[in-house]
């Protein structure tokens, strides 16, 4: 038995912060769907199983509604398996009535109540669908009580956060580790947390196919799963399906003399026009190490899909030099050296220091550029 493991597509997720290029992270979703059905193709998987959020909203519209069927109509050897979750909990009326009234391809198939199905040859799946977004009960439970047929593999899908694991995901809705042994189950597969991890010996979170965020996963996964057959242990092995890749890097600056090596290895990254960068620098630059910073950051800007800088942590120290720059002893200079004292004044707060920093680094930039 081969099938793949995927969840939390997120279809429809917005991406205001990206401005004008919202369209292609949001299209980058879709395209993570042809890429499940090819790799279901190559590894000869005949079924995908997606473990809850299809959609990011409950109301998609028209459009987004139909974009994920119409990706799945394309693979029609491959059988697609749909699991409601928190972002999109089968409710009356809802996202999954609206699905069915709207005539879904024959090879998508909706897993709305917690009862056995039919999994391929020899399997049996066991859903666990969320009909609100929040669930104080475990809804794997029933899984313990389900009849399957002898000798079948025993499947579970779940949308939830496994208790005793901490917080990887965004729903409250607990699920027990232990439910793979209490439901004689050859694998649990699990949606919610946007990470690829492995729970236990058949407890898998499969990880999103297309990241969304700083801070989670890198690039985007499925898992292919293969079960020899009863009772037999899982092999379960992860592939990238994704565009688009999320990075996060932190460096400590203290010398201008740094900068170009951290050019250097941000541009020695493989995938520049396809990566998120979110670069977080801490230390101390001089007046001139801060403009340089700037000059080298607009180019690596260039150079990825989006670079988002935190440099709340880098703080200016201007030199002596720096300030002759500005201005041996004029109007420019007294306007430096009192933003100097601001900057390096304990008591004032975090906005107005950061605010001195940035005038200061500006006011710089423009005597030099102007050979003030």
């Amino acid at each position: 038995m081969r099938f793949i493991h995927t969840a939390d597509w997120q279809i429809g997720k917005p991406f205001k912060q990206f401005g004008d290029r919202e369209s292609v992270l949001r299209q980058a979703r879709l395209v993570a769907i042809e890429n499940i059905g090819r790799l279901a193709a190559k590894e000869g998987a005949a079924h995908v199983l997606v473990a809850g959020d299809v959609y990011d909203t409950e109301a998609p519209t028209p459009r987004t509604l139909l974009e994920p069927l119409e990706r799945m109509r394309r693979f029609s050897d491959v059988q697609w398996h749909m699991l409601p979750g928190n972002h999109d909990p089968h409710r009356p009326k809802g996202v999954w009535d609206r699905v069915l009234e709207s005539g879904p391809p024959a090879n998508v198939h909706l897993h709305l109540k917690p009862e056995p199905v039919e999994f391929g040859s020899g399997a049996m799946l066991l859903p666990a669908p969320l009909t609100r977004k929040t669930e104080g009960a475990d809804l794997t439970e029933w899984m313990d009580r389900a009849e399957t047929p002898p000798g079948a593999i025993r499947i579970g899908v779940a949308h939830g956060s496994v208790v005793g694991f901490g917080s990887g995901g965004e729903a409250t809705n607990p699920i027990d580790p232990r439910r793979p042994a209490l439901a004689r189950l050859e694998y649990l597969a699990l949606g919610d947390w946007h990470r690829t991890i492995q729970i236990g010996p058949s407890v898998w979170y499969s990880g999103t196919p297309e990241p969304d965020r700083a801070g989670g996963q890198e690039a985007g996964q499925a898992l292919v799963v293969e079960i020899p057959g009863p009772g037999a242990p899982a092999n379960v092995t992860s592939h990238k399906v994704g565009s688009y890749r999320w990075l996060t890097i932190e460096d400590q600056l203290s010398d201008a003399g740094e900068l170009e090596d951290l050019e250097t290895r941000l541009r020695g990254l493989p995938d520049l026009s396809s990566t998120i960068l979110r670069l977080w620098l801490k230390g101390t630059l001089q007046l001139s190490g801060r403009a340089e910073l700037d000059r080298r950051l607009l180019g690596i800007g260039a150079a990825v899909f989006h670079l988002d800088v935190d440099d709340t942590g880098l703080a200016i120290r201007p030199s002596a030099a720096d300030l002759e720059l500005i201005d041996f002893g004029g109007v420019l200079r007294h306007a430096a050296d009192r933003l100097k004292a601001v900057a390096e004044d304990a008591a004032v707060g975090p906005v107005e220091k950061r605010r001195a920093e940035d005038a200061l680094v500006q006011l710089f930039v423009m005597a030099v550029g102007t050979g003030a």
